[in-house]
Order: structure tokens, then sequence, then C-alpha cells
């Protein structure tokens, strides 16, 4: 994965497949002390210590449909590769906490990449739950919540075209406005 949009949508993938209601996907840059901060935060099944242990282990995976689970990896090595950061925490029966920090100078740093898409993606496949964004600069923030998208646009679709612009001009226009990272 070559992206934090990526990496988000592949970790807010594993939240969708542990029953989470509320997930939570925060961004937060601080160029004072050069660092990019991940975190995704979800009120899924969670893990038992053992399979926590195991999760950052590329030769496993939960899913039954593949041998290999290379996400959080990836996510920790890229993690680590740019100077930062990787822990995961979890509960059996409360959810998951991930945390990735990067340094925000470092070259091996992953670019946020067309996180407007990723968001847009999840905001279309991720129905039975609020799906929250929150990115922090120090020019302000940006948050977008799922359901109070579906409160305001009622019984419309995300699908339709005016909706899927608007929402995607909405984002990218947002995080313009913050300098959010590329």
């Amino acid at each position: 994965m070559r992206t934090l949009s990526e990496h988000i949508l592949d970790i807010v993938q594993n939240s969708i497949s542990a029953n989470a209601t509320l997930i939570e996907i925060i961004v937060e840059e601080d160029k004072i002390n050069d660092l990019c901060s991940l975190i995704i935060n979800d009120n899924g099944c969670g893990m038992d210590k053992e399979t926590l242990v195991k999760a950052v282990n590329p030769f496993f995976t939960s899913r039954t449909t593949r041998k290999v689970g290379l996400g959080l990896p990836l996510l920790k090595q890229n993690a680590e590769a740019s100077g930062g950061s990787f822990s995961l925490a979890s509960e059996l029966n409360s959810g998951t906490r991930l945390t990735a920090t990067f340094k925000l100078s470092n070259i091996d740093r992953p670019p946020l990449g067309d996180i407007w898409e990723t968001l847009y993606l999840l905001l279309l496949s991720y129905k039975k739950g609020n799906l929250v964004y929150l990115h922090k600069t120090s020019l302000g923030e940006f948050s977008l919540s799922s359901d109070e998208l579906r409160e305001v646009l009622g019984d419309v679709s995300f699908q339709q075209k005016e909706i899927r612009h608007g929402i995607l001009e909405l984002i990218k226009s947002n995080l313009e406005d913050i300098k959010a990272i590329k």
C-alpha cells in the first residue's frame, strides 16, 4: 500500500468485518513536532490477547478467503520506516484502537492519497453504523460523519451523480482550506 488512504480503506474494512457500528478515523498533522498521526477506533468485536499479538504477523489472518493478512503489518512497516511508531490495542467485545505515527518530513512517509475517494467508497459501503472522519492541522480541522450526511440527505442516494460530486467537493475543498498533506 502506497498511501495512507489505501491503509485507511484496508483497516476500516477490518472494522466493518468486526461488526463495528462506530468507526472513527483521525488524521492529525503536527508540523511543529514533524508528525502525522493516524488513529482508527472502532467498537467492533475486538480481539483477544492471543489474536492481538498475531495481528501484525503477515502470515496470520482471521479471514478464511486467504492465507495472509498484510494490512496491519504493512502499515506498521510504513510507520516505522518513516521514523514513526505503531500500536494496536483491542479488547474482546469492546473494539480496537490503532495508532500509527509518521515523521512528516521523512521521505518514506506515505502520502495521504485520494482520501476523498476513499471516504466516498466507505460511505457507500458502510451502512450499518456511523463513519466519522476528522482531519486536524494547525490551520483548523475538518470533520465528516456519515450519520450527519444521511440526516441531511434523507432518502437521497449517495450514488446520485450530483450527490457524489457534492460529497467529493466537500471533502476536497475542506482539506484544501486547512492545507492537509497531499
